[in-house]
């Protein structure tokens, strides 16, 4: 697995590097040789928030956990890593690395019970081509958080516009 740091209001110290370092390699077990695990260090007042990032496969797994101490965030965001991991064993055995989980299996950690995903409702509609402001304005007439349209902007690709926490909108484009 390929490591990057990326260190924000701060510099990340050697010996951090090289526990976090130490940590992730727990990982390393789960994922393909072609992983890259991102570690974002920020510190804001007294907290100490690590954001782990592993590309593996086309897959993304994403942790972010925030404590008083940095060591603390790093342990707590590997082990809810592992969790996720572990927790989605069987959907994900087919995109992670074979074999990884008989080599996993800690008599101390129990194997937590897979939910079942369940579509609750479908519903299909004609997608048509608009431009970003008309679809914002769609969402909002609408009352959703989200809204899917083709985007005549961009050729007529797929895209979604949604609100983010912050009162802003973002826009989701496909890239093909």
């Amino acid at each position: 697995m390929k490591f990057v740091f990326v260190d924000k209001k701060g510099t990340m110290s050697g010996p951090v590097q090289a526990y976090a370092e130490k940590k992730l390699s727990k990982l390393d077990r789960f994922f393909k040789e072609d992983a890259e695990a991102t570690l974002k260090c920020t510190v804001l007042k007294e907290r100490h928030q690590v954001e782990i990032t592993v590309r593996s496969s086309g897959t993304i797994f994403r942790v972010s956990e925030s404590t008083a101490d940095m060591y603390a965030s790093i342990d707590a965001a590997v082990t809810i890593m592992e969790r996720q991991i572990r927790k989605n064993k069987t959907r994900l055995e087919k995109r992670l690395r074979q074999g990884a989980y008989e080599r996993a299996l800690d008599v101390e950690t129990p194997v937590e019970q897979e939910e079942e995903y369940k579509i609750l409702r479908t519903k299909k509609f004609a997608i048509k081509p608009m431009g970003q402001e008309e679809a914002i304005l769609q969402m909002n007439l609408v009352g959703h958080s989200f809204f899917a349209f083709r985007n005549e902007d961009d050729g007529g690709s797929f895209a979604v516009v949604y609100r983010r926490a912050d009162g802003g909108y973002g826009l989701i484009e496909d890239d093909t």
